[in-house]
């Protein structure tokens, strides 16, 4: 299987879970379940379902402002924004728009509006989505040239490490979660498109486009 992100075709055989296979890319060092293993698109809607996110819960609020805290120091007053991956109960986009912004949302289950795409944007946001994605590669891509020069890309996913803490990771037990990244991911992210990139927190990641 060549690698999602890169396309790479050396891929390495990583670890067994469950009669789950894990590999890791010899490039850009993505960690990913073998294709064979993934949900059907109805099962993993299902899985989504389950979620009760809702711009009314507090704690909900405070996880994305891990995300949201650094961002907003970032991009200038009255941006304009894209929240890829919003799910069932959009409130990253609800709290950017109460601090001036203007955002649209993209989410293939809950709001799969082709006219996102159709756009240009300061900044997206992606909190909890690319360990989802079956090609992070190509949404990486698409996302990227929707995002005006000097804009920002912000992503929230939990970062992988080494064997010994995949094998003990939680992170890897939710059957929807096909796509792990590290630091040297990251690192790959930013060299391959041209990016800077900054790490705010245990799980955050904001790129800058340099040009």
């Amino acid at each position: 299987m060549n690698c999602p992100l890169c396309e790479d075709q050396k891929s390495t055989h990583f670890y067994e879970f469950k009669l789950k296979t894990y590999l890791q890319c010899s490039q850009c060092r993505l960690i990913f379940m073998h294709s064979k293993h993934y949900l059907s698109e109805k099962d993993e809607q299902e899985i989504y379902s389950r979620h009760e996110n809702s711009p009314l819960d507090i704690r909900y609020r405070q996880f994305l402002s891990r995300l949201l805290n650094p961002l907003i120091k970032k991009i200038q007053p009255n941006s304009v924004g894209l929240d890829f991956g919003s799910g069932s109960g959009p409130t990253l986009s609800v709290m950017l728009e109460e601090l001036g912004h203007q955002m649209s949302i993209f989410d293939k289950f809950y709001c799969n509006d082709s006219k996102a795409f159709e756009k240009k944007y300061d900044f997206i946001t992606s909190t909890e989505v690319i360990e989802h994605l079956k090609k992070p590669g190509f949404e990486v891509k698409r996302l990227l040239e929707l995002i005006e020069p000097n804009g920002y890309l912000g992503i929230m996913t939990k970062f992988a490490s080494d064997l010994d803490h995949f094998i003990s990771w939680h992170y890897k037990n939710d059957p929807t979660h096909i796509c792990f990244y590290s630091l040297e991911t990251f690192d790959w992210i930013a060299k391959e498109y041209d990016l800077s990139f900054e790490i705010t927190g245990i799980d955050v990641v904001i790129f800058q486009k340099n040009n």
